[in-house]
């Protein structure tokens, strides 16, 4: 599973011209499921996005976490990421999950995340949507459970 972790001072998602997902200040995430990702790969990903120490403490330094300050929460599905460019110049998606394994495991990470007490807003998975992102830094992290980066 990976994840692009975004602190924000504002995100939303629309899809069709209607908002579906909108956060003030916290995390925009774009996560993406890997065709061999179970449980154990949600459970990292969530527990690293969620204790992330990238807000600011009382003295400046990125020493809080999502879960310290209360923040929201954005996530939308991106199979994008596990796109493989590494030859010719058109991506190859071989090892994005199928979609309905996906779904599964999306929206298990949704559910897990608001059992948490996060007010979780998210995207629709697999729709074509618009995703806005006013970054707060910006700070972008990059997280992949099978530690590739």
């Amino acid at each position: 599973m990976r994840a692009v972790v975004q602190r924000v001072k504002h995100s939303k998602v629309t899809v069709d011209d209607e908002i579906i997902g909108e956060i003030s200040k916290g995390l925009m995430i774009l996560l993406g499921v890997e065709e061999s990702d179970d449980e154990k790969d949600l459970e990292y990903i969530l527990k690293k996005v969620t204790k992330l120490r990238v807000f600011d403490d009382e003295d400046g330094v990125m020493n809080k976490s999502l879960l310290d300050l209360n923040l929201d929460l954005l996530v939308v599905s991106q199979f994008t990421l596990y796109g493989d460019a590494r030859k010719g110049n058109r991506p190859s998606y071989i090892r994005s999950a199928k979609f309905d394994d996906g779904k599964v495991l999306y929206e298990k990470f949704l559910e897990k995340a608001k059992r948490l007490g996060i007010n979780v807003c998210h995207g629709e998975y697999g729709a074509d949507m618009d995703v806005e992102i006013l970054n707060d830094g910006p700070v972008t992290i990059l997280l992949d459970s099978n530690k590739e980066f």
